[in-house]
């Protein structure tokens, strides 16, 4: 079958025949109908080297992938032949205290998962080729009626990770808040469905393209801003002085987070959700009283649930420009090169 395949670190992947995977006790094997080109694949193509990581290549590329269930391996119960599933992206050990809540994100048992702190397409293959090893059936969501895999496959990360992150910041959405969304591209026009659709607060986005921005206020955003040396002025105007109470930062450049850190509310949330290498310096009066700074990563087993029940109603939908599997490697080009409107989804196969 055909697979991306990343071979080493800092290259170009590389459009492969390997074997087609078949499943041992308690695994499955999908047949891949879409699997998202996510930067954080970009950040592993470009700039990881051995020993940053518990893994190495090669592997496949993929870590937000959907399909079919294609064959089942013994024990197997609970899927059918030809079911629609999402994949869980992150693999962690499944008997710690966090894996059994389905937080596998945060597994504190990483010398008994798959591979340490990764996943298919994070070390292990993943769901740019035609069919993808699935180690454990929990790992695996039906799809409920209404998503096809092409639309679910970037649920699985670019839905899933706003959603984890605006969550824990519910109970601060309420109708006379503000919610801040810093860049509106794969993630944060997903960020600002889900604020729109779980809260009643008032959604402000920032981004330097007037393209995110029209697609920020097609899905519910409020106001919309181009970043400038005026921006956070701007923005705490707009609050009435008083500052965001919620800034979701899908960036994490040094900018974008000194825009949070500027607009945030007193007690309010700086979520840093994008992984740009950025930092700013901390100190009792950097920021105002009793903000909450915090980084998040994807999210849980449960909450995957929940977005692909939003998602099957209609209430958030990936923009989604499909590629075919001969095509993975200019996906991945043309989203460095900021030409993606939404998320680049590859589908080896159709139903």
């Amino acid at each position: 079958m055909k697979a991306l395949r990343l071979n080493a670190w800092k290259s170009e992947p590389e459009l492969e025949e390997i074997d087609q995977p078949q499943p041992g006790p308690g695994e499955v094997v999908i047949r891949v109908g879409g699997a998202g080109a996510c930067h954080s694949d970009i950040h592993l193509m470009d700039e990881f080297e051995p020993g940053m990581m518990p893994w190495d290549p090669p592997f496949t590329l993929g870590h937000e992938n959907a399909g079919w269930v294609h064959e089942l391996g013994e024990g197997v119960r609970g899927l059918e032949i030809g079911q629609p599933v999402a994949v869980y992206g992150p693999w962690g050990c499944g008997t710690c205290a966090r894996c059994r809540l389905g937080i596998e994100t945060y597994c504190e048992n990483l010398a008994e998962a798959p591979v340490p702190g990764g996943g298919g397409g994070l070390g292990l293959d993943g769901g740019m080729a035609e069919y993808m090893l699935i180690p454990d059936s929990r790992f695996l969501l039906p799809l409920p009626d209404g998503l096809e895999p092409a639309q679910a496959a970037a649920l699985t990360d670019a839905g899933l990770t706003p959603y984890h992150a605006i969550k824990r910041s519910l109970h601060k959405l309420t109708p006379e808040s503000y919610a801040l969304v810093i860049g509106v591209g794969g993630l944060g026009h997903l960020g600002v469905q889900i604020l729109a659709a779980t809260s009643s607060a008032s959604i402000i986005a920032v981004d330097m393209r007037q393209e995110a921005l029209d697609l920020a206020t097609e899905h519910g955003a409020t106001q919309v801003f181009q970043p400038g040396d005026g921006t956070a002025e701007d923005i705490r105007k707009l609050t009435g002085g008083r500052g965001v109470d919620v800034v979701l930062d899908f960036v994490g450049a040094d900018p974008t987070i000194a825009l949070g850190a500027a607009v945030a509310r007193q007690m309010g949330d700086l979520t840093i959700v994008g992984i740009g290498g950025g930092s700013f310096e901390f100190s009792f009066f950097s920021i105002p009283y009793e903000v909450s700074t915090q980084t998040t990563y994807w999210g849980t087993r449960p909450e995957l649930a929940e977005v692909l029940a939003l998602g099957a109603r209609g209430e958030i939908a990936t923009e989604v420009t499909e590629y075919a599997l001969d095509e993975a490697l200019q996906a991945y080009r043309d989203l460095k090169e900021g030409k993606i409107r939404g998320r680049a989804v590859v589908v080896p196969n159709r139903s």
